[in-house]
């Protein structure tokens, strides 16, 4: 293996968790735009109001979209174990 070999190695792990953790982290961010503009409105400043909501989305989404994630480090992992296989 060459270091050309092995940045594709690393530039694909690196994709592989931006495409997996993305939609997580993008629902996270819209509920916590969301809840940030009610409390702006309402002026509620409790804490617990921001976490749970957010929890509760990215356990969702988590249930929801694993098949695709667990899809997308497969695929992932059966790409280094053909890279392995075939010895480069």
């Amino acid at each position: 293996m060459n270091e050309a070999d092995a940045l594709e190695l690393i530039r694909s792990a690196i994709w592989t968790i931006i495409v997996g953790s993305g939609p997580p982290v993008a629902a996270a961010m819209f509920v916590g735009l969301i809840i940030a503009l009610l409390q702006a409105l309402t002026q509620i400043q409790e804490t617990t109001l921001t976490f749970v909501p957010k929890i509760v989305v990215i356990f969702l989404v988590l249930s929801f979209g694993g098949p695709f994630i667990g899809a997308q480090i497969f695929a992932f992992t059966e790409h280094v174990y053909g890279r392995i296989e075939k010895g480069y």
